[in-house]
């Protein structure tokens, strides 16, 4: 344990750390590149080859150029990804609980003013209730 001290630990710990983030930083920027719509594909292909031929320096010049714009990308693409879940969520609750339940609710009023009326007794009124609602 003596040739390998407590601060080699820490360091080597400190740059697998700074290796993992920098090949997420590399993963993000070239996830970016291809994403934008804006850049034609000479842009795209320069900026591909300065981040595999000078990867640390390529990323790092990426991040101060493009930053601003990558982060607005990443806005749109939340907010758009919420507002196309919260259409699903819409879409399937008309589709299954929206129309099938109004004429639920419908026949149940139905049901009802029948029997207010007198044309069902009380049995029948809650056998027909208990067929609906199975």
């Amino acid at each position: 344990m003596d040739d390998y001290p407590l601060l080699e630990v820490f360091l080597t710990m400190l740059y697998l750390f700074l290796w993992v983030m920098w090949f997420f930083l590399l993963f993000k920027v070239v996830t970016d590149l291809f994403r934008d719509h804006s850049l034609n594909g000479w842009a795209k292909a320069g900026w591909l080859v300065l981040v595999i031929l000078l990867p640390y320096l390529g990323v790092l010049i990426y991040l101060i150029v493009r930053g601003r714009s990558m982060h607005e990308r990443d806005e749109k693409l939340a907010k758009d990804s919420e507002a196309a879940f919260r259409n699903y969520v819409r879409e399937a609750a008309t589709s299954q609980g929206g129309s099938g339940g109004s004429d639920h609710v419908k026949d149940l009023a139905k049901l009802a003013e029948l029997k207010d009326k007198g044309a069902l007794n009380p049995e029948e009124y809650e056998r027909a209730k208990a067929k609906l609602l199975a």
